[in-house]
């Protein structure tokens, strides 16, 4: 019988024993449920609940990816645990607390958080908290400016863009995310049909395009401004009518703090064009949801300014010109990064439920070509948005071509 000193996958049998004998999260004489609840490529995540209430999650990292059986890096289950440790304490009560890390069974046991829903898929039944701005942007300002060098002692910095270097994880984003769809090299692309044509045309032969995403893949791969979650979107966040709880943050790196933005803002208005094609009559769902871009965008700005006001210290970082220079530079990212998350889960091979659930062509075709354009645009305008306000009125364009 296996005794955890040495790595080998868990199943639910196994991982109850780990509770149970590693832990001691749970009494031997405990009844206790395990269910496999992951649904990721990568890993394998364990539900144990004992029949008094108390639960636990067991998150485990997978040496193989399983479409494929090519090897992973098992670092990846390191910085997520540290990352989640270190955001517990930037933005208490918005990350699963982390009771262990065992390194070797690279397994994390963290706090069960099934009292707060997927946002994805809450958004998908017109479920749009109105704490969900304040929240998010919080997170984001108390997370991403306090982890940059205008903040931390330069060494300590340093130190910390190694531990949380992640180049397998990143090279998937650098693929996946700011190349592949604008030159289709690796055949991964995956268009609906009818579509061909028009991303040829938008995609593959915009040089202006490409010359802006560059740009953003230029510092994506160089930019180490703060430690990144790295793959904050919908499916990521999790979230109730009393707050929301941030999971799964094994991309984390040290990026640009746009990328983390962007990629909210970006999912955020999946939900908002699918709507408009596929239940337009819910008008009081849409407004919020509107109302949700425009409040993350204007707050996480003010947050991160006032956070800058609060902890930079060095006389060079708070002249007015380069601090001004400095946000603005963030925001201009952030839209840039929302645009590039809008295409890649579009005519990318790691699609969004948002597009795949519709599959009548009358409806796929103009919502697809409505996604890209309005990725086209915050690219190509990333540096021209002053308010939220701007964002959504340039859907709202985009979608009046489209409708």
């Amino acid at each position: 019988m296996p005794d955890f000193s040495t790595y080998f996958l868990l199943d639910t049998g196994t991982a109850k024993r780990y509770a149970v004998e590693a832990l001691g999260f749970f009494a031997p004489e405990e009844a206790v449920d395990c269910v496999e609840i992951g649904d990721g490529n990568i890993n394998y995540v364990f539900r144990l609940c004992a029949r008094g209430g108390r639960s636990l999650i067991l998150k485990q990292a997978d040496r193989l990816l399983r479409s494929s059986g090519r090897p992973l890096d098992m670092g990846r289950s390191r910085i997520e645990a540290a990352i989640l440790r270190l955001e517990g304490e930037l933005a208490p009560g918005l990350v699963p607390e982390v009771y262990r890390y065992d390194e070797r069974m690279s397994l994390t046991a963290m706090e069960d958080v099934s009292d707060y829903h997927n946002l994805r898929r809450e958004l998908a039944a017109n479920r749009v908290y109105p704490h969900l701005a304040e929240a998010l942007s919080g997170f984001l300002a108390d997370t991403l400016l306090p982890t940059t060098d205008l903040v931390l002692d330069a060494e300590e910095k340093k130190r910390r863009v190694q531990f949380f270097t992640n180049p397998e994880l990143c090279k998937i984003t650098e693929d996946l995310v700011l190349t592949e769809p604008y030159y289709n090299y690796k055949d991964r692309n995956i268009l609906f049909p009818g579509t061909e044509e028009f991303v040829e045309e938008r995609l593959y032969r915009n040089e202006a395009l490409h010359a802006a995403v560059a740009e953003l893949r230029l510092g994506f791969m160089n930019n180490a401004q703060a430690l990144l979650h790295g793959d904050l979107h919908t499916g990521s966040i999790f979230a109730n009518e009393t707050g929301v709880k941030i999971l799964d943050p094994e991309f984390a790196f040290y990026g640009p703090m746009g990328y983390d933005i962007g990629n909210v803002i970006g999912n955020l208005f999946f939900s908002r064009v699918n709507k408009a094609f596929t239940m337009s009559t819910e008008t009081a769902a849409i407004a919020a949801l509107e109302r949700t871009i425009e409040d993350l965008w204007e707050l996480t700005g003010k947050k991160l300014a006032a956070k800058y006001d609060a902890l930079v210290t060095l006389p060079l970082y708070r002249v007015a010109g380069f601090r001004d220079s400095y946000l603005a530079g963030i925001m201009a990212d952030a839209a840039g990064y929302a645009g590039t998350e809008l295409i890649r889960r579009t005519v990318g091979d790691s699609k969004v439920a948002e597009v795949t659930a519709v599959t009548a062509p009358a409806l796929r075709l103009p919502m697809e070509r409505a996604l890209v354009e309005l990725g086209i645009a915050l690219i190509l305008g990333r540096r021209d948005f002053g308010t939220g306000g701007e964002l959504t009125a340039l859907c709202r364009r985009v979608l009046a071509q489209e409708e």
